[in-house]
Parts: structure tokens; sequence; C-alpha cells
């Protein structure tokens, strides 16, 4: 597409929303205003002729009206080529209007807010509405609903402050139980930990002692080897059944064979015998209770046993 067609959404309160072309036209106006240079040359520099070109320079706008999906119809359209957009780009621009307008302040520029109050525990780009994407994802989720159903029952408010608000007390929470930064905290999914334990009472102190404890037992020479999961593992309470979520260390086909052997292939809980691929590898001693993923700390055990033992 030439570089002067843009396309530009009407909104139900008689305003436009830019639906393909903001870069563009962010950047033909930052080049007027003298924010940047071209080969040297500031928007000052150019002669009188030189900026009356660029100053009535004729755009070519289309103006897209009807329902959401025919907007994101177009949308598809107008991007088939380009850079590929994201999923949340794609619901910009479909749910226009100025709550949208507001949270982009927010959520959707170099060094915004949340940027500033959470890049240490977020991944990805402001710029490219990742930020925007992962905090709605994170409220919508508390109602236990889509971002779309989120964006949709607020697309006609005049503001964000529901969704910024709620951003701020997740990022508060997580500084206030783990004040101890680490960088295995950015990324995680802070908004949906704080949905299901932002009630509970944690004592920070403890949490900590327990995070170095378990921090010495991450892989190559330990345990753990999704070291990650050690956040959300402390917030359940430690419970068994998210020993998951540190993905464990296997025992080795080695470590298998060995106990295998050992046992004459007969199952110590049912007394059995079964053939090596009819049994699955166990600890002996639970890891949650100091066990180590060691070959003497390995027992075979038939699948039916291993899912009771296991609980599944």
């Amino acid at each position: 597409f030439p570089l002067n067609v843009m396309y530009w959404v009407l909104s139900d309160d008689g305003n436009y929303e830019v639906l393909d072309g903001q870069q563009r036209t962010i950047s033909i106006c930052q080049y007027v205003a003298g924010d940047y240079s071209i080969d040297h040359m500031g928007f000052d520099n150019l002669t009188r002729l030189e900026q009356e070109q660029i100053l009535n320079y004729p755009l070519m706008i289309y103006i897209c009206e009807g329902t959401d999906k025919e907007k994101l119809d177009w949308f598809e359209i107008v991007n088939m080529v380009g850079e590929q957009l994201s999923a949340q780009e794609r619901r910009n621009a479909i749910y226009t209007g100025e709550w949208l307008t507001e949270a982009k302040k927010y959520f959707s520029k170099n060094g915004c807010p949340a940027y500033a109050i959470a890049s240490d525990y977020m991944k990805g780009s402001p710029i490219r509405q990742e930020y925007l994407e992962t905090a709605l994802r994170w409220i919508a989720a508390r109602d236990d609903k889509k971002i779309e159903d989120y964006m949709a029952a607020h697309q006609h408010d005049t503001n964000c402050n529901e969704l910024w608000l709620y951003f701020q007390t997740v990022i508060n929470w997580v500084k206030a139980t783990f004040p101890n930064y680490r960088k295995e905290m950015k990324g995680l999914e802070w908004g949906v930990f704080f949905n299901k334990y932002g009630t509970g009472e944690y004592d920070p102190k403890q949490l900590e002692a327990r995070i170095a404890d378990l921090m010495q037992d991450v892989a190559p020479d330990g345990d753990i080897t999704k070291p990650t999961g050690i956040y959300e593992y402390l917030l359940s309470g430690e419970d068994t059944k998210f020993e998951r979520v540190l993905s464990i260390r296997a025992f080795t086909p080695k470590m298998a064979r060995a106990a295998y052997e050992r046992q004459k292939g007969i199952c110590p809980k049912c007394k059995k015998h079964f053939a090596l691929d009819d049994m699955q590898a166990d600890h002996i001693t639970p890891w949650s209770k100091g066990g180590r993923t060691t070959a003497a700390n390995c027992q075979m055990l038939c699948a039916d046993c291993n899912r009771r033992k296991s609980d599944v």
C-alpha cells in the first residue's frame, strides 16, 4: 500500500480512531515538530518550499464503519502485507473509544506509567500492546472472562481507572509479598496469582527464607528445573499438587532400570509383576519431604499404583 494511504474508524461518538497508519501519522507529526532529523536535516532546516511540500502533501484516508466484525475484517485486509500484527493490536482496532485511548496512555507507550512501576515484572513491549494485553488478561481472568469480554463491556467508558488501579494493586502486592527481587520474577502471571492468592496472609520474611532454600535446589546440581515456579508453589502453601510447577528433575532411564532390576519387576505397592514399560519411576521419600532424585531414592511402581500415590 502507498505510504499516504491510511484507514480510520468512525466511532459511535463521532470521533475517529486510527485503524492503520498510526506510526506513520506519529512520525510525520514528530518530524514537523522537530523531534528528529533525516540526513541531519530537521524540519526547520528545510527551505520554505520543502516545508510546504510536506505540509500540503495529501493523505488518502479511508473511513471504515460497521459492526465490530466488519471492522475486524477491514483490519485483517489492510494488514495482509507488512509486519504481522499481534492479537491485542487487532482487538484495539475493534474496541475503539475514549476508554482505549486512556488505557493506551498507561500501558502502550515507551516509558508509560505501567512500564515505570512494573518493567521488572513484565515481559514484552508496551508499544506492541503486550503490557496492555497482560493487564487485560489478568483483570478479565479475575471475573472468569476473556479479554474481548472486558474490552466490550468498557469500550464506551470515559476512563480506564478500574484497569489501572487493579494493575497497581497487583504490582504493589507482588512487591510487598516478595520484596527481594530476583530475575525469576520477570514475566510471571502475577495478576492470575493475585486473583487466586491475593487475600491470603503471607509472611514476606518466611517466604524469602524458603525461596533462598529452594533456589539452592535448582538444577543442574539440584532437582528443581523450573525455578520460576517457586513463587506459585509457595503461594499455594507448598501444596504437593503444585510441585508440577517446579518441574522436579525426573529419574534417568539408567536409574529406572537399576530400580526395576533391584525389585525384580515387582511393584512394592500391589506386589504384582510388570514389564519395565508398564512401570513408572517414583521417589521413595517424596521430594517435598527431602527426598532427592537419586538412584538410591528411586522405586518403580505400576502405573495404577503410581496414580493412586499421586492422587491423580
